[in-house]
């Protein structure tokens, strides 16, 4: 087992939340995205290094970020665009129907555990839409354990919801991004060997093979 940087009270970069020796920054892509997309974000989750809220507001600059906290209540007025069609992307929802403009759609996703989204969801719902996404692979988020075959991380939510819509131009480097993050934050715990499998079975080497060779140089360790 590898040494871990997480758990020794090290600096964390302001942006990607890895430590120096596992900052990802350098390999970031921004992306411009015809979709209107909102992160309502549990106060819990808010700081957790694991969450991809901040990945998704980073990767698409255009998104928004809002606090959810259960004792204040939320304001429709402050998220929903009147000129736009607003869907709640939950797995207890519907599945996207055909025939939607894409330039029409705001998207809200709810980060949290599942049972902090379960109760954020139960705050909007009435807002707009509840969405489900089709079947897909299991989920690659190795930083932590999902409850059921159905859920996923915030931004594999994401990265779904843009190919069912025929946006694979998106979906494909926010993959990328995604599994820097979760390759990152692998060996930024120390897990080697499992950062090794996922490597294995990842986009990494092909959508940013320099961004993942300067990650893996041996550095001085400090």
């Amino acid at each position: 087992m590898g040494r871990s940087v997480v758990n020794r009270g090290t600096e964390r970069c302001e942006q990607c939340r890895f430590a120096p020796r596992w900052c990802t920054c350098a390999g970031l892509q921004t992306l411009d995205c015809p979709l209107r997309v909102d992160l309502l974000v549990h106060r819990r989750e808010a700081s957790r290094p694991t969450s991809t809220s901040r990945l998704i507001n980073r990767v698409l600059p255009s998104s928004r970020v809002h606090r959810f906290s259960p004792d204040v209540p939320l304001s429709r007025e402050q998220i929903v665009q009147p000129d736009r069609t607003l869907w709640i992307l939950h797995p207890a929802g519907e599945l996207p129907p055909a025939g939607v403009s894409i330039a029409s759609l705001q998207i809200l996703l709810l980060d949290g555990s599942w049972r902090e989204a379960a109760r954020m969801r139960k705050a909007v719902e009435s807002w707009g839409r509840l969405i489900r996404l089709p079947p897909a692979t299991p989920s690659r988020f190795r930083l932590r354990r999902p409850n059921a075959g159905d859920q996923y991380s915030t931004v594999e939510a994401l990265i779904f919801l843009l190919e069912t819509l025929g946006l694979p131009e998106l979906a494909a480097p926010l993959r990328g991004q995604f599994e820097l993050h979760v390759y990152a934050g692998l060996r930024s715990r120390g897990a080697v060997d499992e950062a090794a499998r996922f490597l294995a079975t990842s986009t990494l080497e092909q959508a940013l093979p320099t961004t993942l060779h300067n990650l893996q140089r041996r550095r001085p360790q400090l």
